[in-house]
Formats: structure tokens, sequence, C-alpha cells
């Protein structure tokens, strides 16, 4: 567990007056300055007037949409971090919203520790931009110029936002989504509720699809242990047989693929 957090500017946007009560008190609590509003436009009006160090935006707002506000909040201050709030159990709008600059996204209700973590990781991402652009500033600042004398900081262009990873975060295939990072799965926009073994052996099909996956390097992937063929085979298959049942259940169809006597693979 790292340090307390420093004190921060903190803009919460949430047209839920308990969820804009959660969020204010527990931020309070952890010291930070918090101006929590229930719409779009009142978040513009603070984005224009002033600068914060992280945003949480819940996306699904009367009136002016989550998406609108995070744009307008990367052109006028790209290294505030943002975290994206959403009530749907659904990934689609999380990877949207992370392509766009998000640093990180909770669905409602959140947990406190799921919470903090974020924002902890979003003000550490905000002070390392930081940090990156001055160094870049000086190092330009200091650089001769070829007609003679040095770059000066005003001269220099504001360094572009740093690229997001939410393609280099989530995992995606025929409707699937998966983020290994909170071991959540959608498919279709609906959650599957898998365990931990479950989750591990279809974020691995997904990640090797549309390849044919054999039995023993599932086990020996995911579960980090050797087998031999049959006891490879009767533990997957059981495993399979769970998830397939999990999976109809949520979305109504099925994504996995046997291919008798080779393996598993994702596929209609």
């Amino acid at each position: 567990m790292t340090g307390p957090m420093a004190p921060a500017r903190i803009l919460a946007v949430d047209d839920e007056i308990t969820v804009r009560y959660f969020l204010e008190k527990l931020l309070t609590r952890d010291g930070h300055q918090v101006v929590a509003v229930d719409s779009g436009e009142a978040a513009l009006d603070h984005i224009a007037a002033e600068e914060f160090d992280l945003a949480l935006i819940d996306l699904k707002l009367k009136g002016m949409g989550g998406m609108e506000v995070l744009a307008a909040l990367r052109q006028q201050s790209p290294a505030t971090a943002v975290i994206v709030l959403t009530a749907h159990a659904s990934l689609e709008t999380a990877v949207e919203a992370l392509r766009q600059g998000a640093h990180d996204y909770l669905f409602k209700p959140c947990a406190t520790v799921d919470l903090r973590q974020s924002v902890r990781a979003g003000l550490l991402k905000r002070r390392e931009e930081l940090q990156r652009r001055e160094l870049l500033q000086r190092a330009e600042s200091s650089t001769p110029r070829p007609g003679g004398g040095v770059h000066h900081a005003s001269e220099t262009p504001p360094a572009a936002p740093q690229a997001t990873h939410a393609n280099g975060r989530f995992l995606q295939y025929q409707g699937l989504i998966v983020d290994p990072i909170r071991h959540l799965v959608t498919l279709d926009g609906a959650l599957l509720e898998l365990s931990p073994t479950e989750f591990g052996l279809l974020a691995y099909l997904v990640s090797e699809a549309p390849r044919v996956v054999s039995a023993g390097e599932l086990v020996r992937e995911v579960q980090s242990y050797p087998s031999d063929a049959w006891t490879a085979s009767d533990l997957v298959r059981s495993h399979i047989y769970h998830m397939r049942r999990k999976i109809k259940a949520a979305a109504g169809r099925d994504v996995i693929r046997t291919v008798r006597g080779v393996g598993y693979t994702i596929g209609d």
C-alpha cells in the first residue's frame, strides 16, 4: 500500500445526488478539494474558469453527455486525469472513453477501494505527465537553433497529450470485450459472471483467437501447471461446460467452439 495521496483539486460530475455526496464526502475525507456538479453544462463552466488535477465524469448525464464533457476537458486541460463512471455493465463505453483520453473507468456503484486506487493512479499519472512536459520544455529551450541562439519555452508549442492505453488494455473479438486489469468480460454488452479460472481460460482463448488452443496448453498457460493430455482434457471440458451455460444465460448465444481432437477456439 502506498502512502497518502497529495491533496488535489478534483471535479466530480454526476446527476445523481447520492453519487455526488458519496464522491465528495470520500474524497474530501482523503484531503482533496472537491467541486461537485450535477450537469455537463455546469462542468464546462468550472473547466473554463479553473484547472483540475482529476475529474470524475458520469457518462450518462441528462443534457450534455459525459463524452462531450470529456472532449471539452481534454481540449482545455489535456493533463487532467479523467475517470469515467458508467452504470451500464458494458465495456463498450469504457473502451471508447479510454480511446478519447480517459485514464480509467469505474462501474457504478463503485467500491471505495476501487475509487481510491483509481484516483491515486490518475493523480500519479498526471504528476508524471507534468514532469515529462517540464523536462521536454527545458531540453528544447536549451537546444541551439540552426541559425544561432537557443529555443525559448514561449516558442515551443505545447506537447501533445500522451497516447491512451485503451487499445493495449482491452482484448476484443466477435462481440467479446475483456479487461484483464479489472477481470471483467462482456459479450454483446452483457456482463459475464465468471470464476477466476473461467475468466483466465476465456481471456486466453480471446487473446489467441482464431487459433485453436489445446486443453494441455490452456491448463499450462492459465493454471500454470503441466498435466497429461487426458487429465487436461477432463479438467478443461468441465470448465468449458460451466462457462457455456453462463455465457448463454447472459448473452443468449455461445462463442466457444470445440474442434474435436484438437482443442477450443472462439467462433460462432
